[in-house]
Formats: structure tokens, C-alpha cells, sequence
């Protein structure tokens, strides 16, 4: 086994060696809980879980911190909103919303469709409000490092000082002097316009809930100072994999990477970004009016279909929506779930005892998912799969359709797109039902024989108490759920 993951630090494919043997640390970027959760929040939150999960199923144990930016310029403006005469109400907004329960709302909302679409929470999802004296406590060992400078206006702000750091700009291969962007920033008390803000001195209308108390006066954090924070409380200051957006590379994580590499850390050892989510070839844009909402997929499509369409492409590349885009997901999983409930049945119906997969997924699938995730290839082993299991169905090969029927389930579950962890697929629980209620039958057809009436009756009363009514007859006896 060797795992192989894309770093983008070193703009190329390595082999994965945790720091700790045994064990994995993950932290992915996640909302900034101004509004709903659009598409790409939610793909890459699955491209992570499915990293998680094959970690996971290779034997590590895996902590995953995944924040919550619950405090910033967009969440402040939008509460300041919401108390305006003028304010115009969108769909679940508030009037009069102080900015901590707009976060706070918008918060339950990613929650939501992250368990909605089987996203297993992180094991810590901090939020960056409850972490300011970490905040402080790394702007201050930038300061007395030579990195970081009060505000040169008085302002309160702190920044941080990019030409102190020679290897700014290393993740995403730029010069300081050609940094996209730099002549539109703000220069005000900096050294330098490309400066970035550690600390963000109180201004006057701000509410006064949204600043701290600080050596630098009140205020409140800048966005990269938060992650950097952190990461580096729950996994220490090196840790294995940094996750995230394809855009957040820069600023975001070309900022944080600085910051925390020039107090001393050592930081991420893998940089992984997953692409970007396009409507019909082009960006998605709410002046255009050319975006697809997760709310509204899963009011086309079942959340495993949708989960299925967001997570079918290799986790680096570019996923284009088109408008037939889920009804060709739905048709996949519909092929999958149609050869699960007839493997089932014919299995039942042999009288083959169903208690689940023995683990093991294919060794193409795995050498797939080794491979930097390589999920479209491990999609490919998946339908291999079924359709020979298929052709063992129609040639009456239990054998052969017991093992396909092994793989696809646990090639699912590591995709995590199991049929059997959702509500809506009856065919399969009731043929599993019908597996169990079928070995107490033989059991007691067995206690018949012999004329062990009380070991009959037994079972029959267990089944009664558990709502399943026996009848006997000629050929034997049938069973029925009892209806209430």
C-alpha cells in the first residue's frame, strides 16, 4: 500500500508518510457563515469526507478539525442590514438580526446540508469566536519575532509584515511585487499595501459584541489569523494535511502558511485543494444568474444522488453542472441499487444468511482511491462490479453474486453512498428483514420437526412480539408484518 496524494505546496504528487504513525491530522477550511451554503462549500466538504473515510478505511485513525468563521466584515455588514428601514427580506433572513444569531443561524443551515448529504461531522468543529486569546497569543509571538506591527496610523490594527518573510508568496509560486491584487489594497498604517491584517482595531458604528479586549486595543481578528490559531490548538503546530477550496490558495492559505511558518511552525505537510464547481463551462455568478444552489439539487434529485454528482469527479478537477447532470447521476445509482435488491433477494430466497460485507474493496478500487483519490477510476471498479454481479444473477451464480455484492457494499460505504445507511431504499431493508425473519423460521420448522413445541412456540412469540405474524399452513409457514 502506498498512498500518493497532490501537494500543492510542491506542485506535485507524493507518497504519504503521517508525522505519527497510525495516525492522520486533517484540518479543512470551513464556512464563513454568512449565508447559505452554496455548491462549493458542499463539494469540497465531500471531497475531504471521502479522504477521510479511505484514510479511515486503511487503517488510520483520523482527526478531522473542520472551523467555522463565525465572525467577519460580510456577517457584520449583513446584521447592520437587517436593522435599516429599507431592509429587503430574503428567503430565511431576519430583521433586526444581531450579527452572533445571524452566524449562528446560517451555521445550523451548513450542518444541515452537510448531514443531509452524509458529510460525517469533523471530529472538532471550532468556531473562531471561542479562540481569541490563541489569536493573541500568535500575534504576539509574530510581533516579538520581527513579523507582525501595531498599525503605524494608531488605528488598533496589527499586520502582518510580508517583506519580513522571504518565502512569502512559496505556495502559490508568486513574487511579493506581482501579487494579483496588490495595488487595490487598502495602504493605510501599513509598510506596505500587501500587508495583512493579524488584528482589526474597533472602528466607530462597529457593535461593540463584535470587538475584544486585546494589548492593542479592542478589535477583532483578521481571517487568516484565525485558522492559523486554530489548526495549531487541536493538532499542534505541524500537522499532516491542510485542506480546502481551489480559492482559497490566495490569500487565504498563502497567508496563513506565512504567518504560522514565521512564528517557528513547522505547519501543514500536504497542501490539498479540490476544483471548482462550473455551470455549463462557465463560473458560477449570482450577477449572472448562472448558480445551482445544494438546496436546490436536492429538490431535483434524492441526497445520495446529489451526493453522488458532487463527489463523481477526481477531487482536483474542474466539476462542470449541466442540466442533465443529476438525472445521469440518478440513472448510475438507480443501476447500482437495482443489482443491490436483486442480489439481495436472490440471496434471500437461497436462504443465505445477509450480515454485511467482509471489508475488503476491490484491489483495483483501492489502487484507484491510493492514487490521489482517483474516484472517477474507483467509479469505474464500482459498475465493473455490478455488472458482473448482474451476469451472475442471470446465470443463477449465487456464489459469484454474494462476492459482487460484497464489493459494491463496501466500495459504497467508503464512497459514502451506502444504500443501506438511507432511509429510502425499502427493497433492501425488507429483503434484509426477510433474511432474518426467514432463519427463525427454518429454526423452527427445525423445533417442529423434532417436536420441541416449546422451543416453536418460543420463536413464534418472539416474532409476534416483534410484529411479524406467523401462519402456518400446507406447504409451511409465511410470515406478514403486523400493521398497526
Amino acid at each position: 500500500m502506498t498512498l500518493r496524494f497532490y501537494d500543492t505546496a510542491s506542485a506535485e504528487v507524493r507518497d504519504f508518510v503521517p508525522l505519527v504513525p497510525g495516525k492522520v491530522s486533517l484540518y479543512y477550511c470551513g464556512a464563513t457563515v454568512q449565508g447559505m451554503p452554496h455548491v462549493g462549500h458542499i463539494r469540497s466538504a465531500i471531497a475531504f469526507d471521502q479522504l477521510t473515510r479511505w484514510l479511515e478505511y486503511r487503517g488510520f485513525r483520523v482527526t478531522v478539525v473542520r472551523n467555522v468563521t463565525d465572525i467577519d466584515d460580510k456577517i457584520l455588514a449583513k446584521s447592520e442590514a437587517s436593522f435599516h428601514p429599507d431592509f429587503e427580506q430574503e428567503p430565511g433572513s431576519v430583521p433586526e438580526e444581531e450579527w452572533w444569531a445571524l452566524a449562528y443561524r446560517y451555521e445550523q443551515e451548513f450542518l444541515k446540508a452537510y448531514d443531509t448529504l452524509g458529510v460525517s461531522r469533523p471530529t472538532y468543529e471550532p468556531r473562531a469566536t471561542g479562540h481569541i486569546p490563541e489569536m493573541h497569543g500568535l500575534i504576539q509571538l509574530l510581533i516579538d519575532r520581527g513579523h507582525a506591527y501595531p498599525a503605524l496610523d494608531g488605528s488598533g490594527d496589527v499586520y502582518f509584515d510580508v517583506r519580513s518573510w522571504n518565502k512569502y508568496g512559496a505556495l502559490t509560486r508568486q513574487k511579493i511585487d506581482d501579487m494579483q491584487g496588490a495595488a487595490d489594497a487598502d495602504p493605510r498604517g501599513k509598510k506596505d499595501p500587501r500587508d495583512f491584517a493579524l488584528w482589526k482595531g474597533h472602528k466607530e458604528g462597529e457593535p461593540t459584541t463584535a470587538s475584544w479586549v486585546s494589548p492593542w486595543g479592542a478589535g477583532r481578528p483578521g481571517w487568516h489569523l484565525e485558522c492559523s490559531a486554530m489548526v495549531t490548538k487541536y493538532l499542534g503546530t505541524e500537522f499532516d494535511i491542510h485542506g480546502g477550496g481551489l480559492d482559497l490558495r490566495f490569500p487565504h492559505h498563502e497567508n496563513e502558511m506565512a504567518q504560522s511558518q514565521a512564528a517557528g511552525h513547522g505547519f501543514a505537510n500536504f497542501w490539498m485543494h479540490n476544483g471548482m464547481v462550473t455551470y455549463q463551462g462557465e463560473k458560477m455568478s449570482k450577477s449572472v444568474g448562472n448558480t445551482v444552489s445544494p438546496a436546490e439539487m436536492l429538490e431535483l434529485a434524492p441526497p445520495r444522488v446529489v451526493r453522488y454528482y458532487l463527489g463523481q469527479a477526481q477531487y482536483r478537477s474542474v466539476l462542470d453542472y449541466q442540466p442533465t447532470s443529476l438525472q445521469e447521476a440518478a440513472a448510475a445509482v438507480e443501476r447500482i441499487d437495482g443489482f443491490v435488491a436483486r442480489a439481495v433477494r436472490a440471496l434471500s430466497s437461497d436462504g443465505a444468511l445477509l450480515f454485511g460485507s467482509h471489508g475488503t474493496v476491490p484491489e483495483a478500487f483501492a489502487a484507484a482511491m491510493d492514487d490521489d483519490l482517483n474516484v472517477p477510476q474507483a467509479l469505474a471498479v464500482l459498475h465493473d462490479t455490478v455488472r458482473a454481479g448482474n451476469s451472475a444473477l442471470t446465470d443463477g451464480d449465487l456464489a459469484a453474486t454474494r462476492q459482487a455484492l460484497d464489493s459494491v457494499t463496501d466500495m459504497l460505504r467508503v464512497l459514502g453512498i451506502s444504500a443501506a445507511a438511507q432511509p429510502a431504499v425499502d427493497d433492501q431493508a425488507t429483503s434484509a428483514l426477510g433474511t432474518l425473519i426467514e432463519a427463525q423460521l427454518a429454526a423452527r420448522a427445525e423445533a417442529r420437526s423434532r417436536k420441541d413445541w416449546a422451543a416453536s412456540d418460543a420463536i413464534r412469540d418472539t416474532l409476534a412480539a416483534a410484529g411479524v405474524l406467523v401462519e402456518d399452513n400446507a406447504d409451511g409457514a409465511t410470515w406478514s408484518l403486523q400493521r398497526s
